[in-house]
């Protein structure tokens, strides 16, 4: 994980500890950005970032999946789980599948490593999404089975000769 851009920032990497980036937050990792206005690093005893809390208006998530897709998201707040690749948005959420649709909820739920959501609504709110259905390929396209071709006289059964079945000397 990459801290691209941060105005400011308190804390370092040590294991167990939380290091907070303010104003114009960049963070990359792989084919993932994520942009806010305050961001909570927390590592692990290890010293790996385990987590990232990021706020802002809107704080911002982007990734492009194994199929070359572009997933963008935003929310007020956007919660990341570096080790299992969920990322959890909430407050106006709203996750952009390219291609494929888009969700509005007050908390959608994102797995970036397999692409699948969730969603939910809080108080009187809903959850909205909408499918886009996969563009038609049948635009010269070739039937599945071929139709039949008629026999050939080359390769067709030539016809039997007849035989006399009369003994031979008899008229």
């Amino acid at each position: 994980m990459n801290v691209e851009h941060a105005n400011s920032f308190d804390g370092f990497n040590a294991p167990n500890s939380i290091t907070t980036l303010t104003g114009n937050v960049v963070i990359t990792q792989g084919t993932m950005k994520v942009t806010g206005n305050l961001a909570k690093i927390y590592f692990d005893g290890d010293q790996n970032v385990s987590r990232m809390v990021m706020t802002g208006t809107p704080a911002h998530i982007q990734q492009i999946d194994d199929s070359g897709n572009l997933m963008t998201g935003d929310a007020t707040q956007l919660d990341y789980d570096n080790i299992n690749g969920i990322a959890v948005l909430t407050g106006n959420a709203v996750v952009k599948q390219q291609g494929r649709g888009e969700a509005h909820g007050d908390k959608l739920t994102y797995n970036t490593q397999t692409s699948q959501m969730n969603g939910e609504s809080g108080g009187d709110g809903r959850v909205a999404m909408t499918f886009v259905p996969k563009p038609r390929t049948d635009k010269g396209a070739k039937p599945a089975t071929p139709p039949a071709k008629p026999a050939s006289s080359a390769s067709a059964p030539a016809p039997a000769q007849s035989t006399s079945t009369k003994p031979q000397g008899q008229p």
